[in-house]
């Protein structure tokens, strides 16, 4: 690492404005104030700079400098050397969640904002950059999990205790993953086998709405042989999930419990010739409120997935991966109290179901350390099943199709010379459905100086219609449209980083225009009792900027945080897309007290339109404080205080989140 002077110079503002010249004038004078701020940052002194969200302990190296990520590339490399807005969630800061979801781990990331209908047992969605959560890509181990029926990833059905860590690729990225990734890619790495000797741990929690949490798991290797096994069980009364305003509410709390198994092994029967096989089961049965006050629903999910992978080393020029992987999401609904069931059946009304089968087949080649190609074939099969039944129109009905299949071809290109970087990558999917679509990225970098990094790149994506848009039945209130065509995204973007030791600042510009948008219409414009179809009428155009920051001070505090400024609107209303938020502030602090660490976490939000009522939602603000204390070398005690201040706010008009609520966790690691 070079040192240098931390003091800004006229050049650091002729290098910001050079860069992002071509954005300026597309996203008008936003962009201007943006880089008048990030210009302003740079000259503080360390001490006094603002932060983006790290993953990291006050007094280790800021992790972006050392950590290896899979998903930019489709191949390892540091995150640090990677094209494009990409960061890491650690495990090291999921520990400062016990009990804590997917998507309250996703929010503390920057440019990612959820929405929750009422606890972590009902549905969760992410919006990256302001798009749909359909249309960013959530894979697990690299295996895509968004369901093929609504297109949702199931946030809820994916507990922390599970994952090593999380790896967020911003932007459109349909040239590397195919469908849906048009907001960009979340990849979650399950704990997985080590090449480390025996290491275990156990959690066991309590908190508020008498919420417990259980979980366990150790991993290892020995003579060629790497194993790992992860497990866990909670349960809690939960909060109620609707409010007075919900015609579904019911005064009670939505209880939930969950559980989950994973693991992995792997055998090296020679070197660079690995085996492995993964799995990961999770289950989820919430309460919530749905239909009438009479009675309780129940939600229970499931998902699983199972990968089996033989990576082999072929020469030190060409690397062989084979996957093979199957991945199944089960929803379905039961009422605690049939006699007072709204659908007249007996157990249930809804089941809804997606086996989704991957196999791939990637080489990477090696024509020298900073020449690389990777060239690969990908098939997709998806298969769907879905019943409901409804008192209106009384029997079990199912989708017209329900099966579909992808053949992808796709290339990448990482090449470096000296200071600069190229990243280019071109897919083909070969859709059963829509027939052939092609997208395509390019990425340039160049580094400015040992401490200033440039970027700029474009990139196209697409969203394939769910089963839900294409084929959902004839009911009162929807109806399927099955002559939609995907969705297309164009975005470009640019960035400029500053990195030392201590101090990491970031800015990206970016404005993604997606055509042929998918939005729900009356059949009969103008007739209130119309039912709703899905219809290619709109486009949405999406413009933001990013500052992000992280700044060390002494051995002891670490001052991390960012701030979104996003435009996302249809462009042929004007109107802003709703649940999105324009501006969001994020910002925590870190300190180490002797042994002990203390963190403050602070979130303001601006107002946003509510998707079902078209109402304004106000803006709100949060604090949580988080804190931990080793009672031995080997045990310490976590404490966790979310909404410090009971702040009442909603994400869904008629849905209720959680008020001031604490958890106790006692963490063992041996």
């Amino acid at each position: 690492m070079h040192h240098n002077s931390n003091r800004a110079t006229p050049g650091h503002t002729t290098v910001a404005l050079t860069i992002s010249t071509a954005l300026t004038s597309r996203l008008g004078l936003t962009a201007l104030t943006a880089l008048t701020a990030l210009t302003a940052l740079t000259a503080l002194t360390p001490s006094q700079a603002l932060s983006q969200p790290a993953t990291s302990s006050p007094t280790s190296p800021i992790p972006q400098l050392a950590t290896i990520v899979v998903t930019p590339a489709r191949a390892p490399e540091p995150l640090s050397q990677t094209l494009g807005d990409n960061s890491v969630i650690s495990r090291e800061t999921l520990d400062t969640l016990p009990n804590g979801t997917l998507s309250e781990a996703l929010t503390r990331a920057h440019s990612i904002e959820s929405v929750n209908l009422g606890g972590p047992q009902t549905v969760s969605t992410i919006n990256i950059r302001g798009t749909n959560s359909n249309q960013s890509l959530v894979l697990i181990d690299g295996v895509r999990v968004n369901n093929a029926t609504n297109g949702l990833p199931p946030l809820n059905a994916i507990p922390l205790n599970s994952i090593e860590r999380i790896e967020i690729v911003r932007g459109t990225s349909s040239s590397l993953y195919g469908a849906d990734a048009i907001g960009g890619v979340v990849n979650i790495i399950t704990r997985s086998e080590t090449d480390r000797p025996f290491s275990a741990y156990a959690n066991a929690g309590v908190g508020t709405y008498a919420t417990t949490q259980y979980d366990a798991g150790f991993s290892g290797a020995k003579d060629g042989w790497s194993y790992s096994l992860f497990g866990g069980y909670g349960q809690s009364k939960g909060f109620n999930a609707t409010t007075p305003s919900n015609y579904s509410h019911n005064p009670d709390g939505d209880s939930y419990y969950r559980s989950n198994i994973g693991g992995a092994l792997g055998y090296t029967w020679k070197p660079g010739q690995t085996i492995t096989l993964q799995t990961f089961q999770s289950k989820v049965n919430g309460s919530y409120d749905a239909g009438a006050p009479y009675f309780g629903d129940r939600g229970i999910q499931t998902l699983s997935n199972n990968i089996l992978t033989s990576r082999n080393v072929i020469s030190s020029f060409w690397t062989s991966t084979l996957r093979a992987s199957l991945s199944t999401d089960t929803y379905k609904t039961i009422n605690v109290d049939a006699s007072q069931n709204f659908y007249n059946t007996p157990d249930g009304r809804q089941h809804f179901k997606t086996n989704q089968s991957q196999y791939v087949w990637q080489n990477d080649l090696t024509f020298s350390p900073t020449q690389i190609v990777s060239l690969a074939y990908e098939r997709l099969d998806q298969r769907v099943d879905g019943s409901l039944v409804d008192n209106i129109s009384p029997g079990i009905v199912n989708y017209q199709q329900t099966a579909r299949f992808t053949n992808s071809l796709l290339a990448i290109y990482r090449g470096t010379w000296g200071p600069q970087s190229v990243q280019a990558s071109v897919r083909n999917d070969d859709n059963s459905q829509f027939g052939n679509v092609t997208t395509g990225s390019l990425s340039y970098g160049l580094e400015l100086t040992p401490r200033w990094k440039a970027s700029i790149g474009a990139n196209t994506g697409f969203r394939a219609p769910n089963f839900n848009e294409l084929y959902w039945p004839v009911t009162p209130f929807f109806l399927g449209n099955p002559t939609l065509k995907p969705e297309r995204s164009q975005n470009i973007e640019a960035g400029l980083k500053y990195t030392t030791d201590n101090t990491q600042l970031g800015l990206t510009l970016y404005r993604n225009n997606i055509d042929n948008l998918i939005l729900n219409e009356p059949i009969i414009p103008g007739n209130v009792f119309s039912p709703y179809t899905p219809m290619n009428i709109d486009r949405a155009l999406i413009t933001g900027i990013t500052l992000t920051g992280s700044q060390k001070i002494g051995r002891n505090t670490l001052v991390k945080g960012s701030f979104d400024w996003s435009n996302p609107r249809n462009a042929t209303t004007g109107e802003l897309l709703p649940q999105r938020a324009q501006r969001v502030f994020k910002m925590a602090v870190d300190q180490n007290l002797g042994r002990a660490r203390l963190s403050g976490e602070f979130f303001i939000t601006s107002q946003r339109r509510d998707a079902l009522t078209s109402d304004t939602l106000g803006g709100f603000g949060l604090m949580n404080l988080v804190g931990s204390y080793p009672l031995t070398e080997n045990t310490e005690v976590q404490v966790r205080w979310n909404n410090v201040f009971a702040k009442q706010y909603t994400l869904v008009q008629g849905y209720a989140t959680p008020g001031s609520n604490v958890f106790v966790n006692l963490a063992l690691k041996m």
